[in-house]
């Protein structure tokens, strides 16, 4: 017989199985229904998922009738600096690409939280003080409205047309619906916007005047949602109308667009697309320099430290009108400062499908961001291009530029808004910053930037979901940080920091609405991009995780998804049942917290009565003495009076009579050769009992330490828990001695309690029995004693009687 050990094993465990199918299908049909045990892994699909349509397939992919709409702008903006204000004119075109006639179109004006907005009415407040941030905020609101002014409404032919302003909302009324299916309409709005000053009123614009002592009096203004904008048109939700409540930022409509911005002559302006009149705008040094810098290995200015210097000693009485032109892009931002330096790097896309292969990547910054800015900002544009190009495709826009100015975080299409900046050295004055300035500028590079992927590109919608596009991007985020050094500080994305967060109470599931999402970092961008460097690293493994992710962004880029979209992508490209993953980090507020709560040693019956008494003996031995027995006083009935004493006082209850191992002999003479195998194999099983305390079911990692010095780590799929997801215990089969055992070595799960993670306690023994195999001796059953009247017991000669040997 030449069995292997791994058939070996196989046949042991074969063997058990068939002992115990019975028994366990018959308990599982009884509990079926009345189990006490959550089900973990119910399909998401068809209960909590949407159906899918046309528009929107069941494998996560826009279906062959998907649509959206496309809105085109053409922006004329005039910027008057000594009253703060933006003067605008806007003609957008309208293409309704839906099945549905449109009478009527609504539009946002995201600025227009003023004093009586649902925003500002609705604002809370705890404690028993107040910040000064908040009295100037307050002191500010009661002589200061704010907001947009909407002059006129206008049709293609000049007529006016009847608009309605709703909170953050305008809706305009059409004399003749918008028909479907690709009709057009044409409108004109005049309007105006006082931008706040950001260090008061706070927000994703405004502007920043430096005051101070020794400052200049310049001012950098920073110009984000100013503009009325239309509103989302969907096929899932109808009219994206839902008001602008501060966390909940936006989605629209991609377009294109062409904005005249008109600002002082001796400014510099930074801006969505690409400058359509350098000549009007740039002195032919700069424009010299801008070309230079396509190719360039290391940034070059544009505008030099000492062109910006020169140019912060006046004001200038005259105005310039910078140009700029955008294609297919879902929105504008912008920025403008006589204080700006700029420099500029073309980055190559190394992708031969790449639409722009060099990509000017650029930084405008004044001289108080110096030496910061100058060493790491336009350097870490360049490393965000290629790191989310590799995870997604291709950077489909020929800029891309941070700026430095009073919002210390913020995205739009090819441009972001970036705070970090040095300290002044108290005792020297000179321009310093320290280690936390530096990563804190690169991380937010990184991460604005990064929003150009998501959600710029790949349109998810913010104001529903926060964790579509805070999360996707923090964790590709994460993911250049550890490219870009391996010892960076990061924030979001190890799995250990996310614990506290995790076995908090005041959360919410990730997929709550955003203005309605508790501890906002820590769920919108925190847990999910943890959640997906698990899945990553530890569920799926990353050639199939990268594979699904790159998928999800081609497939949806320039698109609408929605999260089912997301979620139907990864589990349909990589070919893994998620929904218990999904449950566990996006729909709940359960935590990981997996105990190791028992180990047991098993060894099969050896079917030999002498081995197994011995086994049976040793493990007695080890039990503690009686405390009873230990404590009595003097000598027992037994001990004083030989007369007691008999053959079983003799012997113990291990004592192994013929008749066992005639039973024995007889019942290997039958066996299979399988079943032979089975009895003769020696490897330990290793029972181990895991309970699930924090009620997220997640994959068992197991590392086991053995009596010879090696390790072995085994990684259970989260499966495990799918008949209870409570307790389980699972079994491993090894020849080794092992030592102790550990769950999660690496702190790869977020599991919330450590303590509970390490097994060195004593391993419980124990025999296991396999079927047709003989029963272990038995002094009760297998002594036949023949006792003389008045005499002792004595061991019988004869052979067991025949009912014991039929036994």
């Amino acid at each position: 017989m030449n069995l292997s050990k791994r058939s070996i094993r196989y046949a042991v465990a074969g063997v058990i199985a068939a002992a115990l199918s019975v028994t366990v299908a018959h308990a599982d049909a009884i509990k079926q229904t009345k189990a006490p045990f959550e089900d973990k892994f119910r399909q998401l699909e068809g209960e909590d998922w949407p159906t899918p349509t046309d528009y929107r397939n069941a494998s996560g992919a826009p279906g062959y009738r998907y649509w959206q709409q496309k809105v085109d702008y053409d922006v004329a903006v005039r910027l008057d600096e000594d009253t703060k204000t933006l003067t605008g004119r806007e003609t957008i075109t309208y293409r309704n690409n839906s099945p549905d006639s449109l009478p009527y179109l609504w539009l946002l004006l995201d600025q227009d939280a003023k004093r009586d907005s649902i925003s500002k009415m609705t604002e809370t407040v705890s404690g028993d003080s107040i910040s000064l941030g908040q009295v100037r905020r307050i002191q500010r609101f009661k002589e200061w409205e704010g907001g947009f002014t909407i002059k006129s409404v206008k049709d293609a032919s000049g007529r006016p047309l009847k608009f309605t302003v709703v909170d953050t909302l305008l809706r305009i009324d059409l004399p003749t619906a918008v028909r479907a299916n690709g009709g057009e309409t044409k409108f004109t709005i005049e309007w105006s916007l006082p931008l706040v000053e950001n260090k008061v009123i706070g927000g994703r614009s405004g502007y920043e005047c430096f005051t101070g002592k020794g400052d200049d009096g310049n001012c950098i203004y920073e110009a984000a949602q100013w503009f009325p904008r239309l509103a989302v048109y969907s096929d899932y939700e109808g009219w994206h109308n839902k008001a602008f409540l501060g966390s909940g930022e936006f989605t629209l409509e991609f377009g294109d667009y062409r904005v005249a911005l008109t600002v002082p002559s001796d400014h510099v302006v930074s801006s969505t697309g690409v400058l359509q009149n350098p000549a009007a705008v740039l002195s032919p040094a700069q424009r010299d320099r801008l070309a230079k810098a396509r190719t360039a290995s290391e940034p070059v200015y544009v505008v030099t430290p000492e062109e910006a210097a020169a140019a912060e000693k006046g004001k200038a009485k005259t105005e310039k009108t910078w140009v700029f032109q955008a294609s297919n892009v879902r929105d504008f931002g912008w920025a403008s400062s006589r204080k700006f330096i700029w420099d500029a790097l073309g980055v190559k896309q190394e992708d031969p499908k790449a639409e722009h292969p060099v990509v000017m990547a650029m930084s405008f910054f004044p001289k108080e961001a110096r030496p910061l800015w100058d060493a790491y900002s336009t350097k870490s544009i360049a490393h965000t291009l290629k790191v989310y190009s590799d995870f997604t495709f291709p950077y489909p826009y020929p800029v891309s530029q941070s700026v430095n100015g009073p919002v210390g975080g913020m995205e739009y299409p090819m441009i972001t808004f970036n705070g970090p900046r040095p300290v002044k050295d108290k005792k020297t004055g000179a321009l310093t910053y320290t280690e936390r300035a530096k990563y804190g500028l690169i991380g937010v590079v990184i991460h604005e930037v990064g929003h150009n992927y998501f959600p710029m590109i790949v349109n998810s919608d913010e104001r529903q979901w926060t964790w579509m596009d805070e999360g996707l991007n923090s964790f590709l985020e994460f993911q250049a940080e550890m490219l870009w050094d391996k010892n960076y500080p990061a924030r979001r994305g190890e799995p250990k920091d996310i614990v506290d967060y995790m076995v908090s109470q005041d959360q919410v599931p990730l997929m709550t609405q955003s203005d309605s999402v508790i501890q906002f970092g820590p769920n919108g961008y925190t847990k999910p991009a943890t959640a997906l460097v698990i899945l990553r690293e530890t569920v799926m493994g990353r050639e199939l995780f990268d594979r699904a992710f790159k998928e999800y962004a081609n497939l949806w880029r320039f698109k609408r998804p929605t999260p089912y979209d997301f979620f139907r992508t990864m589990e349909e490209s990589s070919g893994i049942d998620l929904d218990w993953f999904w449950r566990g980090w996006f729909y709940s507020t359960d935590h990981v917290d997996i105990s190791l709560d028992k180990v047991v040693k098993a060894r099969l019956d050896s079917g030999d009565p002498d081995v197994e008494a011995g086994v049976r003996r040793a493990a007695d031995a080890k039990e503690p003495e009686s405390r009873t027995a230990a404590n009595n006083k003097g000598p027992t009935v037994v001990e004083r009076d030989p007369k007691v004493r008999d053959f079983y006082n003799e012997t113990d209850q291990f004592t192994v009579f013929d008749s066992a191992r005639k039973r024995a002999k007889t019942a290997r003479a039958e066996m299979t050769p399988e079943e032979l195998a089975a009895q003769d194999f020696k490897d330990n099983f290793y029972r181990f009992t895991f309970r699930n305390i924090g009620g997220l079911v997640m994959p068992v990692i197991l590392k086991m330490d053995f009596v010879d010095g090696t390790t072995e780590t085994v990684r259970i799929p989260a499966e495990i828990w799918r008949k209870n997801s409570k307790q389980v215990t699972w079994q491993y089969v090894t020849g080794k001695e092992l030592k102790g055992a550990e769950l999660d070595p690496l702190w790869e799960t977020a599991d919330a309690d450590r303590g509970n993670n390490v097994y060195e306690g004593a391993i419980t023994p124990m025999t296991l029995k396999l079927p047709k195999f003989p029963e272990a001796p038995n002094r009760m059953k297998d002594a036949n004693v023949k006792v003389e009247p008045g005499g002792l017991g004595t061991f019988p000669a004869e052979e067991p009687k025949k009912d014991d040997a039929a036994k």
